[in-house]
């Protein structure tokens, strides 16, 4: 008895066998090859034409001709107000989807991929190579189509060097983006925010010298 007690006492003490875990279900993987482009071809040759009407006549403008590069995103149904500065090394992807308040910036090398719809408020600042990104591809598809939704920058807002924006966000009135952050959340209006991703560092406020 005392023997059968201790084998007893020892098999308590062993620990149980975990039952086999089930395999995961076999995943389906990407297949861009199945990726459709959503865009007409009246879209793309536009976007051509534009093209190379960027390289030959855009880009190549000197710096202080506003007017000009004004008048060539006009063409191609760009809406903007009085005093707008576009840089001749800003990319615009379709100017009919950009929108400009009066006295805004777009400066040198701003990537503006506005495959959906971009509004620069009035005195509203992009400073140089800034990211704003209208599109993105839905990554849970196997195709992983593509996705759009709108930026606003909101009027009086700056948004500093080399800052990226996303798809979807609201810049709120005033605002004041860091240099390098990643914007992918609103912000509320006359915030001070920086970082990857951007956070709420103070409230801006503007006094008189």
């Amino acid at each position: 008895m005392i023997r059968y007690a201790e084998e007893q006492t020892e098999m308590d003490d062993m620990p149980e066998t975990s039952q086999p875990s089930q395999p995961d279900a076999p995943q389906k993987g990407v297949n861009v090859s199945n990726y459709r482009d959503v865009h007409s071809t009246g879209n793309r040759v536009v976007r051509a034409l534009w093209g190379v009407v960027w390289a030959l006549l855009f880009r190549p403008s000197p710096r202080i001709c506003h007017g000009w590069r004004r008048m060539l995103l006009r063409l191609f149904g760009a809406r903007l107000g009085k005093g707008v500065h576009v840089y001749s090394s800003v990319k615009v992807w379709g100017p009919w989807h950009l929108r400009m308040g009066d006295h805004s910036c777009l400066a040198p090398h701003v990537d503006c991929s506005c495959v959906a719809p971009i509004t620069i408020g009035e005195h509203a600042t992009v400073s140089q190579y800034s990211y704003l990104c209208t599109g993105s591809h839905d990554f849970e598809q196997s195709d992983m189509p593509l996705t759009t939704a709108p930026i606003v920058i909101e009027d009086q807002a700056w948004v500093c060097a080399c800052v990226f924006v996303g798809p979807g966000v609201t810049v709120g009135e005033g605002a004041v983006v860091g240099a390098r952050s990643v914007v992918i959340k609103d912000i509320e209006p006359w915030a001070v925010v920086a970082g990857n991703p951007a956070k709420y560092i103070k409230k801006r406020i503007i006094g008189e010298k």
